[in-house]
């Protein structure tokens, strides 16, 4: 089924009642904040967060802006990687942040799956990012098994983040994840704090994934921290990338793109990332302040009409 297609039978699924429930496009003057929820402790976030990627291949006065803007808007969490734009994210981050360190959660990464490396990675982006301390740190992109032993061996990264913590330099432990079966396994390993994962109404009804990791982190009090809300299916072989820092096509109609926030927000996660571009940053930033929960109905009939596209991943639990 081609793209537009696929919007012209969600919408007639769904009905224009929909769009009558949608608050209309916000002025950053006078929009509503967003609202929060609980991460840990006293901690509550915002229920869209600021994604690294935003600020690669942007100037620092832009970043600026747009940082300035996210926390005029209520954005309190921002999560980044040394791997986005190869440090240039955390470098233009850096400064846009320091006005507002006392009053933002500030997330990072390490790729590192061995202890001497992730120490390095911690302690270049506390200099990039011009912090002390993170808020939470995060095993970045665990794809396999075979990353969850090396991160729990002796000499493991595991053990420079639990040593970060004991030094205050780390606040909270978690990971991301584009495997089931990589999550389940870390979470039977750890007593992680989060965890930043994939949740996508697509993904969900055609790749069967996403439901087996979201209640694994509810069953031990992890937090669900989620990305690719807006996502809809990976780029065609030579399809025109009109986004190019984001690696699958994006949903670009507004009703639907609230329809998947939606989706996404109501399967019990704390915030989530939207794609790294400003366009998409905004708009996901519009449809939260004021987003109406999908009934039951709407649930199902959204996740009916997913039938025939390709979901960005698929279930690696063995079993299924």
């Amino acid at each position: 089924m081609k793209r537009r297609e696929f919007i012209k039978a969600s919408l007639t699924a769904l009905g224009a009642a929909w769009l009558g429930r949608l608050a209309p496009a916000a002025e950053a003057a006078d929009a509503k904040p967003i609202p929060r929820r609980p991460f840990k402790d006293d901690v509550r976030l915002s229920v869209i967060g600021y994604g690294g990627m935003l600020a690669v291949d942007r100037t620092q006065a832009h970043t600026d802006a747009l940082v300035a803007e996210a926390v005029e808007r209520g954005v309190n969490y921002f999560d980044t990687a040394p791997t986005y734009g190869n440090g240039e994210a955390e470098e233009k981050m850096g400064p846009a942040l320091s006005p507002y360190r006392d009053r933002i959660f500030l997330a990072c990464k390490t790729t590192c799956r061995d202890a001497a490396g992730a120490r390095e990675e911690l302690d270049r982006s506390l200099r990039r990012l011009r912090t002390d301390f993170f808020d939470l740190y995060q095993f970045h992109g665990v794809s396999a098994l075979e990353d969850v032993d090396k991160i729990f061996a002796k000499g493991g990264a595991a053990e420079t983040l639990e040593r970060a913590r004991r030094e205050g330099k780390v606040r909270y432990l978690g990971f991301s994840a584009h495997s089931e079966a990589a999550a389940l396994a870390l979470m039977d390993r750890f007593a992680f704090d989060s965890m930043l994962f994939p949740v996508n109404f697509v993904c969900y009804a055609q790749g069967g994934f996403g439901p087996r990791a979201l209640a694994k982190a509810r069953e031990k009090g992890v937090a669900r921290l989620g990305m690719k809300g807006l996502a809809c299916t990976p780029w065609a072989r030579g399809e025109e990338r009109r986004f190019p820092k984001c690696w699958y096509r994006p949903i670009e109609d507004r009703a639907l793109a609230a329809q998947s926030l939606a989706f996404s927000l109501g399967e019990d996660i704390v915030s989530m990332l939207p794609p790294g571009d400003d366009h998409f940053f905004r708009l996901a930033l519009d449809l939260a302040s004021d987003c109406p929960s999908l009934s039951p109905g709407e649930r199902q009939a959204l996740l009916d009409e997913s039938k025939g596209i390709r979901p960005l991943f698929t279930s690696d639990v063995p079993g299924d």
